[in-house]
């Protein structure tokens, strides 16, 4: 990528790592001593990395994000419905009722797909307890990576995350509650970034004005 954007006629080329531009764009004092600890929930994967110095101490990328969880929503109705619908309308249903816990006042979202036995349109009514269920085991494995990230924190660092908590970013963390559930299964505060859609993107506007500052941070160059 580096070679095709200088060969493309850019003065310089550089890769950065997304869990650094994620947390500059939510805002975290990256450069700070302290540790600061971000979530990105993606798509295709999450990044979890614990920053301090201008760079990350630990982190991990797990392949599993908001993609999976759709792909999970499709099972689910194909399973329980025998309903075909494409992944377009799973996203659909996430963003309407898609909840990360079972709760006791449930919401409603009818969605139409292809009946598998007929071959013709059918609607169906979804609660967000259904979705809740259908999704769990990929909010798990999430939180699983979160934990592993915590146990290999330095214990001083361990402290300033427990003080701040933890900043959710990516469209994934737009998912409801799901920052609840991670702060009731860690212990750790954990907290939506503001905007956390355009946490990377803001994050990357950012280190181009500011390269001299954040060059440290940045993977590789040439």
């Amino acid at each position: 990528m580096i070679e095709a954007a200088i060969a493309a006629g850019a003065r310089a080329a550089y890769v950065a790592k997304e869990p650094i531009l994620a947390a500059i764009g939510a805002g975290i004092p990256i450069n700070a001593s302290e540790g600061n600890m971000i979530i990105n929930i993606g798509g295709g994967t999450s990044e979890i990395a614990v920053i301090s110095l201008g760079g990350i101490v630990t982190g991990t990328s797990i392949r599993v994000a908001g993609d999976k969880m759709d792909e999970k929503i499709t099972e689910f109705i194909k399973k329980e419905y025998n309903l075909a619908v494409g992944s377009q309308s799973a996203e659909e249903i996430k963003i309407k009722i898609g909840r990360a816990f079972v709760q006791k006042k449930e919401d409603f979202y009818e969605i139409r797909g292809r009946d598998l036995i007929s071959g013709l349109p059918r609607n169906i009514k979804l609660s967000s307890n259904e979705i809740a269920k259908a999704i769990n085991s990929v909010c798990l494995e999430i939180i699983e990576g979160v934990k592993m990230v915590l146990k290999e924190t330095p214990p001083e660092l361990s402290a300033d995350i427990m003080n701040k908590g933890m900043i959710l970013s990516g469209g994934g963390s737009l998912l409801k509650y799901l920052n609840q559930l991670i702060a009731n299964s860690t212990g750790v505060p954990c907290f939506v970034a503001q905007e956390p859609l355009f946490c990377v993107v803001r994050g990357t506007g950012v280190v181009l004005e500011n390269l001299d500052l954040y060059k440290k941070s940045i993977m590789s160059h040439k």
